[in-house]
């Protein structure tokens, strides 16, 4: 079969389906790009290998590009990788600007999603030779590279470390599993909670909880002015949408969008990752740092630039070592599966038809997502005009059932939902930073396995210094993040 008879008018509609179903899935709170594969993938059986892969990277770009509506306008991250996203996008929104930040956030999503295509057709198999170089040693580093900046996120160096540790202090909660080094046993879990906890707690209850039901509670405190929406912001009122925004943000552009394909290709790191990595290294290179967080545009640039880079990336590992680059690639797996295909070293060689036909998918996903939500933007900004008596009550259900269905039916994610819910209004009344401690929460499980799987193989803390060429390059990239953030949180309290 060639690739001309496999571009037919069903491909490029299931394509274009695909994408418009996942912007929906990723602009609710707690319906991530990964649950809208997973529940579209038994659809893949009937549709043939190449028109179900359409859909399914339809609904992976849609799914990862729609995350950025509800943190922009609603402070809640769509999906983990949007977490960055909130820290500027929201503070636009509070100051009238939220249709801007949406088209910032879309044409750099659009951007990032090509520049990674770009990297994935062109660099695949020399980008995967390196990422087999990476050991436990590498990936531990790389994520503690991730973890150094959480105090270049904080306004406080010694408040934002506080709740960076606090955010790993609470992931590590569960069975510390044998696949981590551990024994199997339960910790910091009490009697009447170890069959809900064996686990931890799920990660997009605590998302929805700290990034929907605390900002509930903070903007219902401030009360509900008639005829307003959230915190009385009026789209109408933000000035016109230019692309001068862009202007000397070049280089954001595509370092985000690099970071966000390298971290891709790192299997299990994650798109959290790549944000955080993305937005921290902008604010460390930013000749007006003290500006992140209180609604600057190269956050937004920087953020989804590289949570876009990572839809690219993400397959690079897939395709060519069989390993999921992310939780969705992993789902994809199923759908290869499904028609009698393994992916691994010999996949592209073996299949060019197939392997062509998922970049111009691709490439048509990324296409139908910039046009859909930039001429739909109006219409989805329109949400923050609800009056908040109406507003609140919608977030408010769509984060419980959100929180419900993301495990199919666990209520106890509910309860999770109300707890962290409740800890992110108490650490906005106490001053604590939710930003480090969700990077912690995300990033430590991982940094645990990594680190206890490096002292099972080599027996000695020295390794992590003499492992390997790329060991000492994260090194200095650690000591550059320290020193930076260290420069940002001096030069900002001499011009306090």
């Amino acid at each position: 079969m060639d690739l001309i008879s496999i571009l037919t008018p069903l491909f490029f509609t299931l394509v274009a389906v695909g994408t418009v179903i996942g912007i929906i899935f990723g602009a609710i709170p707690g319906m991530t790009a990964t649950m809208a594969v997973a529940v579209c993938l038994p659809l893949t059986y009937s549709l043939g290998l190449e028109n179900g892969l359409a859909l399914l990277l339809g609904l992976y770009v849609g799914g990862i590009s729609g995350g950025l509506v509800p943190a922009i306008l609603l402070n809640i991250p769509g999906t983990p990788s949007s977490i960055t996203t909130t820290l500027d996008g929201y503070p636009m929104t509070m100051a009238g600007e939220g249709e801007n930040a949406l088209k910032i956030g879309i044409i750099s999503s659009v951007i990032g999603g090509l520049i990674s295509l770009a990297a994935l057709y062109l660099f695949a198999p020399a980008l995967a030779d390196f990422a087999i170089k990476f050991s436990y040693i590498e990936k531990f580093l790389i994520i503690f590279f991730a973890l150094t900046v959480m105090a270049a996120l904080s306004s406080s160096l010694l408040v934002g470390i506080f709740s960076g540790v606090l955010g790993i202090f609470i992931s590590l909660i569960g069975a510390y599993d044998i696949s981590r080094g551990g024994n199997g046993e339960l910790r910091l879990v009490p009697e009447f909670l170890e069959y809900y906890l064996e686990s931890g707690f799920s990660l997009l209850p605590v998302l929805i909880g700290l990034f929907g039901l605390a900002t509930i509670l903070i903007e219902a405190e401030n009360g509900m002015p008639e005829g307003q929406g959230l915190s009385g912001v009026k789209i109408a009122k933000g000035k016109p949408f230019r692309l001068s925004v862009f202007k000397g943000q070049i280089i954001n552009l595509i370092r985000s969008s690099g970071i966000g394909t390298f971290v891709g290709i790192l299997p299990g790191v994650g798109g959290s990752a790549a944000s955080i990595l993305a937005y921290s290294q902008e604010k460390n290179f930013s000749r007006h740092p003290e500006r992140f967080g209180k609604g600057e545009p190269a956050g937004v640039i920087a953020s989804e630039s590289a949570n876009n880079g990572l839809t690219g990336g993400a397959l690079v590992p897939l395709l060519s070592l069989g390993i999921p680059g992310d939780s969705t690639t992993a789902i994809l797996i199923g759908a290869f599966t499904l028609q009698g295909i393994q992916v691994g070293p010999l996949f592209i060689g073996n299949n060019p038809v197939t392997w062509d036909a998922m970049i111009i998918a691709m490439l048509a996903a990324n296409l139908v997502m910039f046009l859909v939500m930039i001429f739909a933007i109006r219409h989805i900004a329109k949400v923050v005009s609800v009056p908040k008596n109406i507003l609140f009550p919608i977030i408010l259900m769509m984060c419980v059932v959100g929180a419900y269905t993301i495990n199919y039916g666990v209520m106890f994610d509910v309860w999770t939902l109300l707890i962290f819910g409740l800890f992110g209004y108490l650490a906005h009344k106490i001053g604590l930073e939710i930003a480090p401690f969700i990077i912690g929460f995300i990033l430590g499980p991982s940094a645990e396995i990594y680190f206890v799987k490096s002292l099972e193989s080599f027996g000695t803390l020295s390794i992590f210094f003499t492992k390997s060429w790329i060991a000492v390059l994260l090194w200095v990239l650690i000591a550059l993040s320290i020193g930076f953030s260290i420069m940002v949180s001096r030069k900002t309290k001499k011009m306090r």
